[in-house]
């Protein structure tokens, strides 16, 4: 088949920030879709994708309290990060009809404020997991 227009070659390909890292958390999280399904609550979600993260061995905290740090002073805002996997991805969970723009919001404010670049919203409530999942990179 001929092209009618010149076919751009882009000379430098840049890797995906942490794409082992998060195809690993993606996996887990399919996993745990594949045996509980949508509709459930979002707790039930976040109990089975750190038992199954501990399964896989992959590192991370859960329920992670996160400072406002305003004039040197770090202060209790209510900021609590789902989970951080090996201190290099930020992964939020839902389990809603359709994520909205603060659900994303959300995310990246605690991109911005932990200095992580690299985040996941993964909305667990739709019938193939990977039309829920947004992956994030500042």
């Amino acid at each position: 088949m001929q092209r009618n227009f010149p076919v751009l070659q882009n000379k430098r390909v840049v890797p995906l920030l942490e794409k082992e890292l998060t195809e690993k958390i993606i996996g887990a999280a399919i996993e745990v879709h594949r045996v509980l399904g949508p509709e459930l609550l979002e707790s039930s979600y976040q109990v089975c994708l750190e038992h199954e993260s501990c399964l896989r061995k992959l590192p991370f905290e859960r329920q992670v309290d996160l400072p406002l740090n305003y004039k040197g002073i770090d202060l209790d805002a209510g900021y609590r990060m789902d989970f951080i996997f090996d201190q290099r991805v930020i992964v939020e969970i839902k389990a809603v009809e359709q994520v909205i723009p603060v659900h994303e919001a959300q995310l990246l404010t605690y991109m911005r404020l932990t200095g992580i670049h690299v985040g996941l919203l993964i909305n667990f409530n739709v019938p193939v997991l990977k039309d829920g999942v947004y992956r994030r990179v500042l």
